[in-house]
């Protein structure tokens, strides 16, 4: 059967500026058999009049972490809880919402919310001592607990810190209640992973398939995918008849264990993951790891020391990474370095140089995650090597900007997400949101990209608006490149014949409207493999 869509506004995110708009496109099964002019579409079974419409080649977020994100939407969100008082409010209210709870958990907090950047027990237990509290960081790299999780989690003044973490301490050595990298990995997140059920994460999934399918989203890259993950999407495929309704691409996390045998043992089962029968629904694509901290926590790995004077050490030195990366590189993994400082996107060319030279020329595309401050020559290094830089526009939201900016406190500050740079460097730029450390929306992280204003606050001013793309870049990034960072840019990512139809239609045109649009702009309908797989409550485009 073949459906014709006419009378639209197609942006196609074909590269070649004389093939990016058309006004109609025809599908026919899960492909796209025309793109053109309306009077040149096609004999259909079925006519789909757009009125006027945008339509978008469905976003893949490049950067995702998918369990996490259905569980938060769940959750006390406190991002735009911009002070102490409003956050032990919702805390207090989420309590009385619930007395029954067992624990109670929240997302999204931000260190220049809390006094001095400095969260502790007490602050939370002056509203909630009764039962564990668990409250991740907007950045997802440090967990902030009262004294029942202290307790519930075994932490005491004798606990060691992890590789890689910390357990905030005072001055006689007793446990504060912060857990920094690692340390919210092995005690809070390994706690939260052992108490969760399977109903639990079959219900974060639908929430997460849900919540993308309405913002546009055909595809995502998941970021930190392990036995749980995997698990519950194959439950969700199983309860569809072995398809899903948005494409998974997943990299194995990689936890540094200290022991080189542990950490390649890692790597070989995500290499048998890969190994299995590909499907365009869900596939184990390569491995992820996280080389460093994040800027805001004084974590992220600097060339140069923070503006106290402090610093942070990898958490994966070079001569445990390289082993890893050189045997992932060899079983054809892609692979994902989260790296935020600059000395971290250094170790992770470092190793990925390393792994070329041994395993010898061939087709490859490498990551590095976040790259939010990075040497002026890394741009150019990455091109060369051939490695992607997927970036996230949301996590540069000037609504969030100025606790980053006072950790760095120096001219570092002026080249922060600097995506320009990737661009003429000609290395591959592909934009994600890294839900849920920032909001997922589509089009929110758009506007972000063409503005470098704020979605979360409007009446923030811009920052850096010279690293601001034009909205066709912006959007092709989002589409067609984070479509190609995972191996998939000849047959998903763009409006065009041959390729699957995934696609999105706008009931506003920020083209035409400007960007501010987008910040009311709503997804119509998404499409993927040709079917509809969302639909919005509003008047539809008119059927023949």
């Amino acid at each position: 059967m073949i459906t014709r869509y006419v009378n639209g506004r197609v942006f196609t995110a074909d590269p070649d500026p004389e093939k990016a708009w058309a006004e109609a496109f025809a599908v026919q099964g899960d492909v796209i058999a025309f793109v053109g002019d309306s009077a040149d579409a096609p004999d259909a079974e079925a006519t789909v009049d757009l009125q006027g419409r945008l339509v978008l080649p469905g976003f893949t977020d490049a950067h995702t972490h998918l369990l996490m994100m259905g569980a938060a939407l769940g959750q006390v969100h406190l991002t735009d809880a911009r002070s102490l008082d409003e956050i032990q409010s919702r805390l207090r209210d989420a309590r009385d919402r619930d007395p029954d709870a067992a624990a109670l958990r929240g997302r999204g907090w931000l260190f220049d919310s809390v006094p001095g950047g400095a969260p502790t027990a007490a602050m939370i237990d002056a509203v909630v001592s009764d039962i564990p509290v668990y409250l991740d960081a907007n950045d997802y790299h440090s967990c902030w607990v009262n004294r029942a999780a202290l307790a519930e989690l075994g932490i005491t003044r004798d606990t060691p810190d992890p590789i890689g973490g910390e357990i905030a301490r005072d001055a006689d050595g007793e446990p504060t209640g912060m857990l920094y990298e690692t340390a919210a990995v092995q005690f809070a997140w390994a706690h939260r992973d052992a108490t969760t059920t399977d109903g639990d994460r079959d219900e974060a999934v639908e929430r997460a398939i849900a919540a993308y399918l309405a913002t546009g989203v055909t595809g995502v890259v998941d970021m930190a995918f392990d036995e749980f993950g995997l698990a519950a999407f194959e439950r969700a495929r199983a309860r569809r008849g072995g398809e899903l309704p948005i494409r998974v691409a997943a990299h194995w996390l990689i936890e540094n264990t200290g022991d080189d045998e542990r950490n390649l043992a890692q790597v070989a089962r995500a290499a048998e993951l890969a190994a299995r029968e590909s499907s365009p629904w869900l596939r184990v694509v390569g491995i992820k790891l996280i080389l460093d901290g994040v800027i805001d926590a004084c974590t992220a790995a600097m060339r140069q020391p923070y503006a106290d004077g402090t610093n942070a050490g990898p958490i994966w030195p070079l001569a445990q990474l390289e082993p890893v990366i050189v045997a992932a590189d060899a079983a054809g993994l892609q692979v994902a370095q989260h790296a935020i400082g600059d000395l971290a996107s250094d170790i992770a060319l470092d190793a990925i140089e390393r792994a070329i030279a041994v395993n010898g020329p061939r087709d490859r595309r490498h990551r590095i995650e976040h790259l939010e401050y990075a040497a002026p020559e890394t741009a150019a290094r990455m091109a060369a090597l051939g490695v992607t830089a997927s970036m996230q526009p949301v996590h540069s939201d000037p609504a969030i900007f100025a606790n980053w900016a006072e950790m760095l406190g120096d001219e570092r500050v002026e080249r922060a997400f600097a995506w320009p740079e990737y661009e003429d460097a000609g290395a591959l730029l592909a934009f994600s949101t890294d839900a849920p450390t920032a909001p997922h929306s589509s089009l929110a992280n758009m506007y972000i990209a063409a503005t470098r204003a704020s979605a979360l606050d409007p009446g923030v001013p811009a920052t850096h608006p010279q690293y601001a793309l034009p909205l066709d870049r912006a959007i092709g990034h989002a589409t067609r490149d984070a479509a190609a960072s995972v191996g998939d840019g000849d047959w998903r990512g763009r409006i065009a014949r041959g390729f699957a139809a995934d696609v999105a239609v706008l009931d506003t045109d920020p083209f035409a409207a400007g960007a501010d649009a987008l910040l009311e702009a709503q997804v119509v309908e998404t499409i993927m493999a040709g079917r509809s797989r969302y639909s919005a409550s509003v008047e539809p485009a008119s059927r023949g």
